[in-house]
């Protein structure tokens, strides 16, 4: 529960009614994954989400690396409509498999060998945007462990598995990504990096070992630059908690606490 001036407030029923107003509103057809680390985030930590459930499990980050977020400097306007078309397009493929698996609710309940099995009932489009997601379910379980183990290097290969995966078969990337993503990968120190968001530009995030974060920041700026003609935004980070009201006292507050005292 999160304690506020006027009331508590549950944090996964305010996650709840963020990703509604996102639907219903904003008529963006997106999960609740966002909203949910948002309310729910733990300082130094990831989290693994069963978006289904909701049931959830902090994974500790190592405390020598940083997350670095590259900010492209673009946004292609593909971005406003692709996702809600995705999130169609597996719809359609869940669709189609349930013919043949009546078990099946959504695509977290296909496994690899079952989707390629049945590859035939599905339009290559859709297959593609289906693999990405279940591919992307198994990376992300395998990810979960690598860094409850910190194995950073396993860690590290699955985010580049992940960012060829929405490159390729859900097709949400565009080229100045790739290229950030190649450019991080050339500089020492940086044990991996995908596309972060909802693509056609924005960010990348970096997990980069925090010695050679100043290294990473020359490097990748100048290079970008170079090939593009734009300074990218680079920020050093940390996983943080989520959402919360912060107490802090005002210019004027101090100000009229101070005569107050003086009286």
């Amino acid at each position: 529960m999160l304690a506020t001036g006027c009331a508590a407030v549950n944090r996964f029923e305010l996650a709840k009614l963020c990703r509604r107003a996102e639907n219903e509103f904003v008529g963006a057809h997106v999960g609740i994954m966002d909203p949910f680390i948002s309310c729910n985030g733990q300082a130094g930590h990831a989290l693994l989400l069963d978006c289904r459930s909701l049931e959830c499990r902090l994974l500790p980050i190592p405390a020598d690396v940083s997350l670095v977020i590259c900010n492209t400097m673009v946004k292609h306007e593909l971005a406003s409509g692709e996702y809600n078309t995705r999130r169609v397009e597996c719809e359609e493929g869940v669709q189609r498999l349930s013919r043949r698996l009546p078990h099946l609710h959504a695509l977290r309940d296909l496994g690899v060998e079952d989707l390629d099995h049945y590859r035939r009932d599905l339009p290559e489009t859709i297959y593609k945007r289906c693999r990405h997601v279940v591919t992307e379910n198994a990376r992300v379980r395998a990810a979960a462990a690598a860094l409850e183990k910190e194995d950073l290097a396993t860690f590290g290969r699955l985010m580049a598995e992940s960012h060829i995966s929405l490159k390729n078969d859900y097709e949400v990337s565009c080229p100045e990504l790739d290229l950030m993503v190649e450019l991080a990968g050339q500089v020492g120190g940086v044990f991996g990096a995908r596309m972060t968001g909802g693509g056609f530009g924005g960010s990348t995030v970096n997990l980069v070992d925090r010695r050679c974060v100043e290294n990473f920041q020359i490097s990748v700026s100048s290079a970008y630059k170079k090939s593009t003609g734009l300074d990218p935004q680079i920020l050093v980070s940390s996983a943080a908690a989520g959402a919360a009201e912060v107490m802090a006292s005002t210019a004027a507050d101090d100000f009229i606490s101070s005569n107050s005292d003086s009286r």
